[in-house]
């Protein structure tokens, strides 16, 4: 009961502080709803990238890898660092010069408005088929199993499960709908805080359960007899092998942090480019501290149980259980609520801008006022939302799929990235070409991945796929646009929407922290 009230006490809390801070913002207008009024600031930006990209798949799931493979995992989190600094220095800039509200919406100004829909229809096609309703499914698990839903209704374990799904796909889609990317974004930033927290409550209380009191001690005793969980250099047998960090990894990491719609809208709805480039170069350093939360209780969960776990992504939840005091289970449970609901409301507000600014109103209804796109956005929400809390209970097996998702996101990922960069480095390469370099390297992942993979025994790895395909789609595009040149050199506009002016120490700082991802790698290297 306790762990109830303190679950409850908290999670009205956050709704609470978001209401009082968004009352007065404008949601009529397409900034105030999709961009938070172009009000944030670095901390909120900060807060809010960390726990949109922070949720149970990704707690459980990577936690489940290094149960199994150990440090080598933490690629996932540490290089996200070096792509924020990336983003920082080099594209938004250019971003929040062009003023724009979505990534599709430079490339309409790059290239045109049919690749504008395109791109938009990919990346709505992978926010409702891939994303909502695995985000919905993971969470319901985690929360029906820490609370014993299925026991304490009396009801079996299918229809607790039910009801956690609905439960949450309606209050995230208040957030989200009803809210805009604000209330998304202040709730996201008070979450942030109890996650850091709350997520580091677990590998203490688990190194306190190894050294009998003592956190050196038992730090100290898991280093010393679990050493081969202690690389960072993955092997080919890993899921995550060294050289595939100087390829595609990189390549996810950067379209993921610099171009991915559900993310980087917290950095466009930056006061000025200043406060975003300071966000993102806050989160990418509270990035490389995400091992901590990710990834050694996975290695801490394989000393206590001795590795005998059946299944890997039950190495967090058993964790949890085992060292965790029982008051602060219901604490911890709001704050994991919190994270679910980061990433599915994210995602569903993301996929109403897309919708409501890049089809509803360039398509539908032109003509149609700000306070119209944004109606006909939140009801396109609402249905999504619908559409997801019916799908997400058909889900089986959803701890299995952050490799697969990784994997499968692939056939819009790249091709999308590819498209930004070279619209960006080049200046007469034509929209025809971006239609080509998108679908050609759509096309061509879906036939290495999914019909000429399983047919060989020893085939690359996904993520040296991706950076072949890369590779390839850009020289596709420099070729068409050798012969097919744009008539006029493409030159962006400053639209003076945010003051552009950077931060003072924007490259020492970022530099600062690529030495940072560098070192520890080296160090963890024996």
């Amino acid at each position: 009961m306790l762990g109830i009230l303190s679950f409850a006490g908290f999670t009205i809390l956050v709704a609470i502080i978001a209401y009082l801070a968004t009352r007065k913002t404008d949601e009529n207008s397409s900034d105030g709803y999709f961009l938070g009024g172009r009000s944030l600031t670095a901390g909120v930006i900060a807060g809010s990238l960390l726990l949109t990209n922070l949720s149970t798949e990704q707690i459980v799931g990577l936690n489940g890898q290094a149960y199994t493979e150990g440090l080598s995992v933490m690629a996932w989190e540490t290089l996200a660092a070096i792509a924020m600094v990336v983003t920082a220095i080099f594209l938004l800039p250019r971003y929040l010069k062009g003023g724009i509200t979505t990534v599709p919406q430079f490339l309409e100004k790059r290239y045109d408005t049919s690749t504008k829909t395109i791109t938009s229809a990919l990346f709505l096609t992978g926010y409702v088929v891939v994303l909502l309703p695995v985000i919905l499914y993971s969470g319901a698990v985690a929360i029906s199993t820490m609370f014993d839903v299925s026991t304490m209704l009396g009801v079996s374990d299918t229809a607790a499960l039910t009801i956690c799904v609905w439960g949450i796909g309606i209050i995230g889609s208040i957030y989200a709908v009803f809210g805009g990317l604000k209330a998304v974004a202040v709730s996201d930033s008070i979450n942030a805080i109890g996650l850091l927290l709350g997520g580091l409550l677990i590998p203490v209380f688990g190194l306190l359960a190894i050294g009998d009191g003592s956190i050196f001690d038992g730090l100290n005793i898991l280093v010393d007899e679990n050493p081969n969980k202690f690389v960072s250099i993955g092997g080919p047998e890993n899921s995550v092998p060294f050289s595939t960090i100087f390829t595609g990894m990189m390549l996810v990491q950067l379209f993921y942090w610099g171009t991915n719609q559900q993310i980087i809208q917290r950095a466009l709805g930056a006061k000025n480019l200043k406060e975003g480039q300071k966000g993102l170069l806050l989160a990418s350093f509270l990035k490389i501290l995400g091992p901590l939360i990710v990834v050694l209780p996975g290695i801490i969960a394989y000393h206590l149980f001795k590795g005998e776990l059946e299944v890997p992504d039950q190495a967090y939840p058993a964790l949890v259980n085992a060292v965790l005091p029982e008051y602060l289970v219901g604490f911890f449970a709001a704050v994991l609520f919190g994270a679910i609901l980061s990433s599915f409301n994210s995602v569903l507000n993301s996929s109403v801008t897309l919708f409501g600014i890049d089809i509803y109103k360039q398509h539908i209804n032109p003509e149609a006022t700000e306070k119209t796109v944004v109606k006909y956005g939140k009801m396109f929400g609402i249905v999504l939302a619908i559409a997801a809390m019916m799908i997400a209970p058909l889900i089986a097996n959803a701890g299995s799929l952050f490799a697969y998702l990784q994997e499968v996101n692939g056939i819009y990922s790249i091709p999308i990235l590819t498209i930004i960069v070279v619209g960006y480095l080049t200046k007469r390469v034509p929209a025809i070409a971006a239609k080509i370099g998108i679908i050609s390297g759509s096309l061509l992942y879906i036939i290495s991945q999914f019909i000429l993979k399983p047919r060989y025994d020893e085939y690359p790895h996904f993520l040296h796929v991706m950076a072949i395909l890369f590779v390839l789609n850009i020289i596709i595009m420099l070729v068409i646009g050798k012969f097919m040149p744009r008539e006029k050199d493409f030159e962006l506009e400053y639209t003076k929407q945010v003051s552009i002016e950077p931060y003072k120490y924007v490259k020492q700082v970022g530099i600062a922290i690529c030495l940072l991802v560098v070192g520890i790698y080296i160090y963890f290297a024996q």
